[in-house]
């Protein structure tokens, strides 16, 4: 099988996710979107790939607002028809963060920045957590999602909706300590790897049906 991950810019690699689907033996193939040369100006055009040549599409995140066409619309606006035509195809969509937002616009929802952002390891409240564990989940937006007709929320927490079924600010801006932010990474680190592959493997098994 094989997966197509969007990364959206240079540094956003697909980590455990990835890992995961090799563990279930999929291929991945993984597309560029912004080059690293052109981050500070990404409003630059891009042919996404046809969807038909892959069993699971991977949008992941993005340092910009998937509301916002005047700064990336020349491929935003692509990506959004390339997503809903996916979805209506039934090819299995996992979007993540930046991915998320763009499934729920594209379906006929909206996105827009949050009360405030939610930077580092969050907790969420799971009411599938036989798919979604509680984490803490590390997350870095500043946006959040208004649900699409008819889609099912799985999870939340008072900042934003986090899960649904079928600008790049710096962490000393939020009031935090790097230092402090990145103990917790570590800490967390072995422990979100599971949380990670659980999720995969739940969304294989119990969504996507792709094993």
């Amino acid at each position: 099988m094989k997966a197509l991950f969007i990364q959206h810019d240079h540094v956003s690699p697909t980590g455990w996710v990835g890992e995961a689907l090799t563990r279930h033996g999929f291929e991945l193939t993984e597309v560029l979107v912004v080059p690293e040369a052109q981050f500070e100006t990404p409003n630059v055009p891009f042919e996404f790939p046809d969807f038909n040549d892959f069993d699971l599409l991977v949008p992941l995140g993005a340092p910009w607002g998937a509301w916002d066409d005047a700064c990336i619309g020349n491929w935003l606006t692509p990506e959004l028809d390339w997503v809903k035509s996916a979805i209506e195809a039934d090819k299995p969509v996992l979007g993540i963060c930046f991915g998320g937002q763009l499934m729920a616009r594209a379906l006929g929802g909206s996105v827009a920045p949050g009360p405030k952002g939610e930077i580092g390891w969050t907790a969420i409240w799971s009411e599938r957590q036989d798919l979604l564990s509680n984490g803490p989940w590390f997350q870095f937006h500043y946006d959040r999602w208004q649900l699409p007709p008819g889609a099912i929320e799985i999870a939340r927490n008072p900042i934003a909706s986090q899960a649904f079924w079928g600008g790049l600010r710096s962490v000393g801006e939020d009031g935090q300590d790097p230092e402090i932010m990145m103990q917790q990474t570590i800490a967390e680190d072995p422990a979100s790897r599971e949380r990670t592959f659980h999720l995969i493997d739940n969304y294989l098994s119990k969504v996507a049906k792709l094993i």
